[in-house]
């Protein structure tokens, strides 16, 4: 098959990667990728919003399948496009990307299909809004309704704080259109998994979990960001666990979207938090996470492109994924100064001598090549990612290739993996 990509960060270059190790792939087409993706195969200068240009593309160029990365140009209606013209599309519909498109949308279908989740409003008004934050009392989480990349959450730990978020929200100031609707919400206390699955519209296929590392700095500490590491599969993931995630929050939404006439073909990536060993949704994103799709790709040794292309096609059940038992942890190496304003354009060196160490793959994201160097030109430029027998294997595997790159203009979380590591847990 020709095969078009979409997306240009370090989920996409893992995916390519992967991609790359099928037999079903005859080429591959990154639009509009990064530097580490141009190294493997070609990438297109097109934009991932560009929807009418991607498709005109995959037309002349009579692709056979696309698997779309971020959920942008989903929630843009690049799917909807693409299966008008006939193309196979892995992806979900824009009125099924509002999953991932509207935070109130996905809440009203939790309260509808009776799915475990926290309590909450939507408002689009600033008095009564203040008036439930009043009501619910800190800490509370404030949402922007729409896409906000990522960072359109405050989890409010004052009353005041929680009023400034409303207040700047609504007014505007905050996120522009995505906050002119918010959801509000109960705090929940407990620790988060990534959950992912893929859906052909009626049958799910489970995949496996992965913990997201969201703020900048080592325990947890300082502003969200898009996310700063990830190991793979998540420390609480027992099968017990595995199974109440999918019977009573996976199962009704494959059914509930089915029953509201918009049935999801693609990725379930559901955030997940476990309170006192019960797990709740956070939220549901319509594509695969990043950087826990780079451990997901490390660990997965059946063919991604089977399975992807099976879920585009409505043949699900034929396949089923091959896991290796041995984790992987990626390491994120943001440009100081992310998630605020950040340096751009520095030369990144002794990529060959990190990717050279044993389980490593070097995934770039924000980067570009100039003058015969790799520089960065993103927040998050690298995904250093190991995978071994053990967690603290490949934690130390992916330190060491860190500390082999020659970059001084960007920086690490230096204790990714630290509940799984810290605990009395075993692996």
């Amino acid at each position: 098959m020709k095969i078009l990509l979409v997306g240009s960060g370090g989920r996409e270059h893992a995916l390519a990667w992967k991609i790359m190790q099928s037999p079903k792939c005859d080429q591959l087409f990154v639009a509009p990728g990064n530097a580490g993706i141009a190294q493997m195969t070609t990438c297109v200068p097109i934009g991932v919003e560009q929807v009418s240009e991607l498709v005109e593309f995959a037309k002349n160029e009579k692709i056979d399948f696309v698997i779309v990365g971020p959920e942008a140009p989903l929630v843009l209606g690049l799917a909807d496009k693409l299966r008008e013209v006939g193309i196979a599309v892995f992806g979900p519909s824009k009125v099924a990307a509002q999953l991932e498109g509207s935070k109130g949308f996905m809440k009203d279908l939790c309260r509808k299909y009776n799915i475990p989740t926290a309590a909450y409003e939507r408002f689009t008004d600033i008095e009564p809004a203040l008036a439930f934050v009043d009501k619910l009392g800190a800490p509370i989480v404030i949402k922007a309704d729409g896409l906000a990349a990522g960072k359109g959450v405050v989890v409010a730990m004052t009353l005041d704080e929680a009023k400034d978020a409303v207040k700047d929200m609504l007014s505007g100031n905050a996120f522009g259109s995505a906050g002119a609707s918010i959801v509000i919400e109960e705090f929940l206390d407990g620790e988060e998994i990534s959950y992912f699955a893929i859906c052909d519209g009626e049958n799910l296929l489970p995949l496996s979990s992965a913990q997201d590392h969201k703020r900048v700095g080592d325990g947890d500490t300082g502003p969200n960001t898009g996310g700063m590491g990830a190991y793979s599969p998540a420390r609480l993931m027992t099968p017990q666990m595995e199974t109440e995630i999918l019977e009573k929050i996976l199962k009704p939404t494959v059914a509930g979207m089915k029953a509201d006439g918009c049935p999801f073909t693609g990725v379930y990536f559901a955030g997940i938090m476990v309170v006192n060993g019960v797990p709740k949704l956070l939220e549901y994103n319509v594509r695969f996470g990043d950087p826990e799709c780079q451990t997901l790709m490390m660990r997965l040794e059946s063919d991604l492109v089977e399975m992807l292309y099976a879920a585009a096609t409505g043949k699900l059940d034929t396949v089923k994924p091959v896991w290796s038992d041995n984790p992987s942890l990626c390491v994120v190496m943001a440009a100081k100064g992310y998630p605020a304003s950040y340096v751009k354009n520095t030369p990144i060196r002794n990529l060959d001598k990190a990717a050279n160490i044993n389980g490593v793959v070097v995934f770039h994201a924000g980067t570009a090549e100039k003058d015969g160097e790799i520089i960065s030109v993103g927040g998050r430029v690298l995904g250093v990612t190991a995978t071994a027998n053990s967690v603290a294997e490949a934690r130390e595997r992916a330190y060491a290739a860190v500390d082999s790159l020659d970059w001084p203009e960007g920086f690490c979380r230096r204790d990714i993996a630290w509940r799984a590591l810290s605990s009395d847990v075993a692996e």
